[in-house]
C-alpha cells in the first residue's frame, strides 16, 4: 500500500492544455445555376491568420479550417475531434469567421420561428430544389450541442470560449459617416432568411448586450462574443490595407497585450475599442457567459 502512495504521489501532474479550432472564409462557391444562391466575398481566412498567430504564441494548440476546407462536414469532425481531445482543466477558444444567417426553424423550439446558424463552404445561400435544402448550414442548436459536450468534458475547471463573427441579418446602410469613404463595404450576412416554405424573414429584436447563460453543474464555465446584436449587421473593418472581422481584429489587438486565461476581463476593452470606432457605431458586440468570477 505503502508503495502504491509513493508511486501515485510522484506521477507528473497534468497541466491544462490551451487548445484552439479556428474556422474562417473569405470565398465561397459560385453556384452557376442559381447566382443568387451564391454568397459574396468576405475575408474571414485574414480573421484566422491573425488570431492564429496570437494564440500560437500564448501556447495554443490550434488547429484550422479555412476556405474549401471549411465545409459542413469537416467543421463538425473537427469539432468532434475536439471534444474527444479535451481534458479536464482545458481552455478552449473556438472561433467563426463567415457568414452568418437565420434559418426558418424546424423543431418548434425558436420563439420567433428561426434559427441562427454559421455557414460553411459547402452552404448556399437559398433553397435549391432536388439539390439543396438547407443540411449544410450549422444550426445554433448543433452548435450549442456540441459546446455542451466539451464543457461537460473539461469541467468545472476548464473554460471555453466561442466567437462569432457573423452576423445573422444584413442589408441596412452603415451610415452617413462613409460617404465620403472609397473603401468596398464587406458585409457578413444577409437579410433574407433560409426557408424551403418561403417564409420571411422578421428580425428579432434583442437590445441586451449582456446575457446571462445559467451555469450547469459540473460544467465548464463559458463566454460566447459575437459581433453584433441578432438583429443587426456585422461590417468588416480595413486595417492597414487588409480586411478584417471587426470583433476578430479588436480581440486579437488585446491580446497581444495579455494572456488569454479563464479571466474575462479583457473583453471589456475589445467591447470599448469597437465602441470608439465610428464605422461601428451601427452594431454593438455581445458578451453571452456563465462565467461566476
Amino acid at each position: 500500500m505503502l508503495i502504491a502512495i509513493l508511486l501515485v504521489a510522484i506521477l507528473p501532474i497534468r497541466s491544462a492544455t490551451k487548445r484552439a479550432l479556428l474556422i474562417g472564409i473569405s470565398e465561397y462557391p459560385t453556384n452557376k445555376t442559381v447566382k443568387e444562391a451564391t454568397w459574396p466575398v468576405i475575408h474571414g481566412a485574414n480573421d484566422v491568420q491573425i488570431i492564429g498567430k496570437t494564440l500560437k504564441s500564448q501556447g495554443f494548440r490550434v488547429s484550422t479550417l479555412t476556405n474549401a476546407n471549411a465545409t459542413a462536414s469537416k467543421i463538425r469532425k473537427a469539432l468532434a475531434k475536439l471534444q474527444s481531445e479535451a481534458n479536464a482543466g482545458d481552455i478552449i477558444y473556438l472561433h467563426f469567421s463567415c457568414h452568418g444567417q437565420p434559418v426558418e426553424d424546424q423543431n418548434g423550439d425558436e420563439k420567433d420561428g428561426w434559427d441562427e446558424a454559421i455557414v460553411p463552404y459547402d452552404a448556399w445561400k437559398s433553397p435549391i430544389v432536388g439539390v439543396y435544402d438547407g443540411s449544410n448550414h450549422i444550426l445554433d442548436d448543433e452548435l450549442n450541442a456540441a459546446i455542451g459536450k466539451i464543457r461537460d468534458k473539461i469541467g468545472i475547471k476548464g473554460f471555453i470560449y466561442v466567437v462569432i463573427d457573423a452576423c445573422h441579418s444584413g442589408g441596412m446602410d452603415r451610415g452617413e459617416e462613409d460617404e465620403d469613404d472609397d473603401d468596398e463595404v464587406f458585409l457578413r450576412g444577409t437579410s433574407s432568411g433560409f426557408s424551403t416554405s418561403n417564409k420571411s424573414y422578421v428580425p428579432r429584436v434583442d437590445s441586451r448586450s449582456n446575457i446571462p447563460i445559467k451555469p450547469t453543474v459540473g460544467w465548464a464555465d463559458v463566454c460566447m462574443l459575437e459581433a453584433c446584436r441578432s438583429y443587426q449587421s456585422n461590417y468588416e473593418i480595413k486595417q492597414n490595407g487588409t480586411f478584417y472581422g471587426p470583433l476578430t481584429y479588436y480581440i486579437n489587438q488585446v491580446l497581444l497585450g495579455c494572456q488569454l486565461s479563464s479571466d474575462i476581463s479583457w473583453i471589456d476593452l475589445v467591447k470599448k475599442k469597437m465602441d470608439q470606432n465610428p464605422k461601428l457605431s451601427k452594431q454593438n458586440m455581445v458578451i453571452q457567459t456563465t462565467n461566476r468570477q
